[in-house]
Formats: structure tokens, sequence, C-alpha cells
């Protein structure tokens, strides 16, 4: 008999907000924080959530000490993770938009067979590769590209495996690739858009405010 499946989250929110001006995971969405509303989400379809804040909150977020950079702080919420548990989620807590039904929809890849899922969208724009010096050297077929997002849901062991040898990457799922797994992409979601500028965040205000609107009727 095979044991049961469980699910762990590890929502990364250790970021220091350069780019932002300050901590957005600590901004208010719709009466809560941008990081609690991203936690909140992940409990909703995870046997146990792992928050990661920067080292000067972990205490007081009930949370673990983030690293000097994004695989640093995946790796530091890993570790934290059970043993046990048999798909782990990675999720950025500055996409607090994200739905239980995105989540839903990457764990259900992996327990079909992927040994990882990412949830994507179409790219719209013309994208241009380029050199050092600022020359196009390559433009890839639209139709071939999506823009990633997170949730990403692995395989625990696939996951703990890609990340054992100390690697860098923007996403888990490029650890992933260069190991050798399957990765697969389910659809994204057009409102799970990553909270980087302070504008970012008002679009987000708006959205929330439209569907609690929206709902009320």
């Amino acid at each position: 008999m095979s044991r049961p499946r469980k699910v762990w989250t590890v929502v990364v929110g250790g970021g220091s907000g350069q780019r932002y001006g300050r901590l957005k995971q600590y901004e208010q969405l719709d009466g809560e924080r941008v990081i609690d509303r991203s936690r909140r989400i992940a409990e909703t379809v995870s046997d146990g959530v792992v928050l990661v804040v920067p080292a000067a909150d972990a205490e007081r977020e009930s949370g673990v000490a983030g690293g000097d950079t994004r695989s640093a702080s995946v790796r530091a919420g890993l570790r934290a993770v059970p043993p046990d548990a048999s798909i782990i989620c990675i999720h950025d807590a500055a996409r607090p938009l994200a739905t239980e039904q995105l989540y839903r929809r990457v764990i259900d890849a992996v327990i079909g067979g992927a040994d990882a899922a990412i949830p994507g969208v179409p790219v719209s724009d013309t994208i241009k590769i380029v050199d050092a010096d600022g020359h196009v050297v390559d433009t890839p077929e639209r139709s071939t590209l999506v823009a990633v997002q997170t949730p990403q849901a692995f395989r625990a062991s696939v996951l703990r495996a890609a990340h054992a040898a100390g690697g860098e990457a923007t996403d888990d799922a490029a650890l992933v690739e260069a190991a050798g797994g399957q990765v697969v992409v389910v659809v994204g979601e057009e409102t799970n858009r990553k909270i980087t500028l302070p504008d970012d965040l008002e679009w987000a205000r708006r959205v929330v405010a439209t569907e609690a609107d929206t709902a009320a009727r």
C-alpha cells in the first residue's frame, strides 16, 4: 500500500525589497499583509507551510531566516520541510493573488507523473535575445514562449536533489531542468502578477476591490 501524499509549501518572502523601496511582502492588501495572504492560500492545499522571511524577522513571523539569494532562501525553507513530504510547492510571497485552483493544477500534474509542474501564461510581446553589447542575436518564436509563475510543484525527492548542489536560478524549475527532470507547464493565471514595484501593488488592490464588488452583487 502506498503511503498518503503529503504536500508542503514553502512561501518565499526573504527579499530585501531593493527594487520596491521597502519590504513589499509586508505591505497591506485588502486588510491583510501580502505575505499573509500568500500563506493563507497555501494553507488551503497544504499539510504544512514554511514561511521564509528576512533573518531579522524570523522569530517575529514564526518563520525561517532567508539567505542572500532566492535559491539560498528556498534551501533554508526546504530544510524545515519534514522528510516525509512527498510533494513540495514553492511560491513567491510577492504573488498574493495566486488561487487555490492554481495550486491544485500544479499539484495534480505532479501526482500525474511529472517531476515538476509550473504555471505559465502566453507571451504577448516579441522577445529578442541580445548580447552584452546590445546587439540582437536571435528572435525566438513567440508561440513557443510562456511567462512562468509560482506556485511551482515538485516531487520532493527531485527538488531536494536539484538543490543539493547549491546552484542558483531565478526559479526552482530551472534547477530541476538542469538535473534532467521532467518539467511540465500548466495554465497560469493572468491575475497572478508578481508585485515588484509600487504600481504592481496598486494594480493588485484594484483587482481585489473589483472581485469583492462583483461578489457582492
